[in-house]
């Protein structure tokens, strides 16, 4: 007897691009969509999806946030999951959701199943979907910072360390205080931006005494807030989403240098 095909054995995904993959560093999202893939997802990416609400969410802006998170869920409920490639967005959808919709009944359930369903990639790939190694090269020694909504929120430490430990000639050197904020927590560095910039720069001394050629980091905003200072003091390091690495897809030019992102 044939088995009968459940949504475990090609689930549906909703991948979630976010706003910075979108406008600033789009191969991250096609990095995205191929490890999925290569998870035997089927992945879709829903048109009316906009940003999640986390800037105006944090900024005590509840009333857009509001209407943004109703927007995302709307977009996304047909879907057996949703997945971001950031912790920090993932964190929004799959912790503040059901807090910010939890005003009425009805919005209260959808926010709920919603946020049961939405996933950070690198951890549904390996705590939901099992995957222990993936088919991707990469020659050099690369650091990864934990940036602080996967790791807080969601708990995310292991699980990139695991895949990045199949890629073919990679060799993983740990910096200090890896787990340590890069200062740019999302409107945090514009609200106060001294601070920022002397928690950034912290954190840029110790990558460059890891002594490798590449950073990773699973959310776009630090990594773009670490290449920024990286450059400014005019330090030549390669800076990359651990998508891109995962996924073998390092063509496109590293964050902050010429030709990529500032």
């Amino acid at each position: 007897m044939a088995k009968i095909k459940t949504p475990e054995d090609s689930p549906t995904v909703g991948l979630f691009v976010t706003c910075l993959v979108d406008l600033i560093r789009p191969s991250v999202g096609f990095a995205a969509v191929k490890l999925l893939e290569d998870a035997d997802c089927n992945v879709e990416v829903p048109l009316a999806q906009t940003c999640c609400g986390q800037p105006a969410y944090n900024s005590g802006d509840k009333a857009d946030a509001r209407e943004l998170a109703l927007n995302t869920v709307a977009a996304f409920e047909g879907y057996d999951y949703v997945v971001a490639p950031s912790g920090s967005c993932a964190g929004m959808l799959s912790h503040h959701y059901p807090e910010l919709l939890g005003d009425n009944p009805d919005t209260a359930a959808r926010a709920r199943a919603f946020a049961d369903k939405a996933y950070e990639l690198v951890s549904f790939l390996v705590d939901v979907r099992g995957m222990k190694e993936v088919d991707a090269e990469y020659m050099g020694q690369v650091t990864y910072h934990d940036s602080c909504a996967g790791l807080r929120e969601l708990g995310i430490k292991d699980q990139p360390r695991k895949l990045l430990a199949s890629v073919q000639g990679l060799k993983l050197d740990e910096m200090e205080e890896a787990e340590i904020c890069c200062g740019f927590g999302g409107t945090f560095c514009i609200k106060y931006p001294d601070i920022s910039n002397a928690i950034v720069e912290k954190k840029t001394a110790n990558i460059t005494a890891s002594k490798t050629d590449c950073l990773l980091a699973g959310d776009l905003g630090c990594l773009m807030n670490m290449a920024g200072k990286l450059s400014r003091e005019g330090r030549q390091m390669e800076v990359r989403h651990v998508a891109e690495v995962l996924a073998g897809m390092t063509d496109e030019p590293a964050i902050g240098t010429k030709g990529g992102d500032s």
